[in-house]
């Protein structure tokens, strides 16, 4: 769920209800897969309900995420193909956003483009100093004391916004599903 936490928390209130309108609900079958390794995908996703794997060819399963993760983001910074593939672990459901609004939303709007990049920025800096300290490690991530902080804790930064990105991540949720029937 942290990169939910990420996202909502640099977005404002009406930047929420945005991707609510524009992003359209989308049911996905056990196996079926909504991003396709090497293959270009046109939308920004986020896991709603459900579990997605994440599988990256030749290696494997390298994750399994649950509600409040968002994918596609790196595709979209650099448009570069996704690195791995993303299927359904059981059935699930995404808010699937269309990346050609998200660009139209960024030219018209530059606060939206600045809060928007800040989040990615942040999940994606996050990210990088987890994964060195994972190859720092061997492969593990240890508990840390003093001035460094643990793999799982949460950045300052993000600690302030916490609570108020649940609060829009739930909204998000309860709008959706009042749109659902």
């Amino acid at each position: 769920m942290r990169k939910v936490l990420y996202m909502l928390g640099q977005l404002d209130d009406l930047d929420v209800q945005w991707l609510s309108r524009v992003g359209a609900k989308r049911r996905v079958a056990h196996g079926e897969a909504i991003i396709r390794q090497d293959e270009r995908s046109a939308y920004l996703f986020i896991l709603i309900e459900g579990n997605l794997a994440v599988e990256v060819s030749g290696i494997g399963r390298v994750a399994l995420l649950q509600q409040g993760e968002m994918l596609g983001e790196m595709s979209f910074v650099d448009s570069a193909p996704p690195s791995a593939t993303v299927l359904a672990e059981g059935p699930a459901l995404v808010l699937e956003v269309p990346k050609d609004a998200l660009n139209e939303k960024i030219a018209e709007d530059a606060g939206f483009g600045m809060r928007f990049y800040r989040a990615i920025a942040l999940f994606l800096a996050d990210r990088l100093r987890t994964a060195q300290q994972r190859k720092a490690s061997g492969g593990k991530v240890a508990l840390q004391t003093g001035d460094k902080a643990q793999a799982d804790e949460l950045d300052d930064m993000l600690l302030d916004t916490v609570s108020l990105a649940g609060d829009r991540f739930d909204r998000l949720l309860r709008t959706l599903a009042e749109a659902r029937g």
